[in-house]
């Protein structure tokens, strides 16, 4: 018997008993509806989470910081840098060289931390509008994060303090102006009748502490302080959750900011330098931190041990999407599992319509049995109703589960997300429930599956089954 003849005949007996049939697709639907919308939550949830990684920083960067695996401070300089590019895997390292500076723009006054990093770390933000500050440039220009007005308060005209909240302050940085007051710097304490200079801090690992203009004096207390305008190179982009860790900050090339730095503090480098086990200022440049790029994303974890062998601390956010992506592995088992027991459901009400089918037709499959036809083609054809009840259930099933994903998502992005927030907080704009076709073609191959699975030992019965007890059946 041909599969066109064995397929002809599946369907005239499916829709011969049409009230049974689709009650047992429907049955189909809702499991292969409910797995499908259960995973994809899950595969939504994964997806968010690496689009949160990805914006908050690149992942093949590993930040290296200035302290050992006790948690004990300690250096890292231009020869730690020189041990870190001597990796295997490293394309580049970047130094970050910190300093604290008092801005003012109109009303307002901050305080903003200039961040001084490579060209390869400058490539990697994200660019709003604007570009990136080329290298060892005449002038110190300057990369805004797109939430950096937040560190900036409205000034008191009576000198009492600070009034407003960072939230009200607008600052565009590419119109207004913004002038930079920098620290004093370091000044080694005059020597004592004893021949010894008291220095600033005296023990090792501490740095001098340079006097900063008060909040509370206003332009008072800075008169005298020469004040910088600095250009402006790009603002950073936010990406669609409006914050990453670029967010706050403000960058510019290292090398120009020392070239900045070494005209205005001369030999000591830095505004705060660190102090020896002399108190004598130490005639090189200490990072605050260091940051590793890695040719692959693959390579992170290696190159991330390596850097832990050495004895700093280190982290990166593969790292943390590696442990994100264990838990959303466990919540996708789950939820899968939750899913299936649908389906499993549905696999037993296929095996009850098709033994219930038996005993209907025994009579007719004594006829076929008594004409001659083949035992395999019996099997076959209680096989083929089975499939096909599973194809129906995982077709309209896969439809159902695309738009219950469509509404769950158009939810979410009316506003629902603020209700979700207390069980999940993904990324803006990205959706909560993702199907990808791969997915969808796997839920309606299994669901076929199942529907012949299921029906294999009633179609293993009709087989066996006495074409004379057959016969005499009524």
């Amino acid at each position: 018997m041909k599969f066109r003849d064995l397929l002809t005949l599946a369907l005239r007996n499916l829709f011969r008993r049409k009230t049974r049939t689709v009650l047992t697709v429907l049955g189909v639907i809702i499991g292969t509806s409910s797995i499908l919308v259960m995973m994809s939550l899950g595969l939504g949830m994964s997806r968010q989470t690496k689009q949160l990684y990805q914006e908050a920083g690149s992942m093949k960067t590993i930040t290296v910081y200035a302290f050992n695996q006790k948690g004990n401070e300690t250096e890292i300089t231009d020869d730690t840098l020189k041990q870190l590019k001597q990796l295997d895997h490293v394309e580049d390292v970047s130094p970050q060289l910190d300093v604290s500076v008092t801005a003012k723009c109109g009303p307002y006054e901050g305080y903003l931390s200039l961040t001084g990093v490579s060209q390869a770390f400058l490539k990697e933000l994200p660019v709003k509008s604007g570009k990136l500050p080329p290298a060892n440039a005449d002038n110190l220009s300057l990369v805004y994060g797109n939430h950096f007005q937040d560190n900036f308060y409205k000034a008191s005209k009576s000198g009492s303090g600070n009034i407003g909240s960072s939230g009200d302050v607008q600052i565009d940085p590419m119109k207004d102006t913004i002038f930079f007051i920098f620290p004093e710097g370091y000044k080694p304490a005059p020597k004592t009748s004893g021949g010894s200079s008291g220095g600033s801090g005296g023990g090792s690992g501490t740095s001098a502490q340079s006097s900063a203009p008060s909040s509370s004096g206003g332009d008072n207390a800075e008169k005298g302080q020469k004040k910088y305008i600095l250009d402006t190179a790009a603002i950073l982009d936010g990406g669609s959750s409006g914050y990453n860790s670029y967010s706050y900050s403000v960058y510019c090339d290292i090398d120009t900011l020392k070239s900045f730095l070494k005209q205005r503090y001369r030999k000591y480098l830095v505004p705060e330098p660190k102090l020896n086990k002399k108190g004598k200022p130490v005639d090189y440049y200490v990072y605050s931190q260091a940051y590793v790029f890695v040719d692959d994303m693959s390579h992170v974890s290696e190159v991330q041990k390596k850097i832990a062998t050495l004895g700093y601390q280190a982290d990166s956010n593969m790292e943390w999407l590696e442990q994100s992506k264990q838990f959303t592995g466990m919540v996708q088992a789950v939820l899968g599992g939750i899913g299936a027991v649908s389906l499993l459901v549905a696999a037993i009400g296929i095996i009850n319509t098709m033994m219930m089918s038996i005993y209907e037709r025994t009579r007719e499959i004594g006829v076929m049995k008594v004409l001659g036809c083949d035992m395999t083609n019996i099997r076959d054809l209680f096989l083929v109703e089975s499939g096909f009840i599973g194809l129906m259930g995982g077709i309209i099933g896969t439809v159902l589960s695309l738009l219950i994903s469509l509404l769950i998502n158009f939810l979410v992005s009316t506003g629902g997300s603020e209700q979700l927030s207390v069980f999940y907080q993904g990324a803006k704009g990205a959706a909560i429930s993702y199907i990808p076709i791969w997915l969808a073609l796997f839920a309606i191959v299994f669901a076929i599956f199942i529907g012949a699975a299921a029906g294999y030992l009633p179609a293993k019965r009709a087989m066996r089954l006495s074409p004379l007890a057959a016969m005499r059946n009524e």
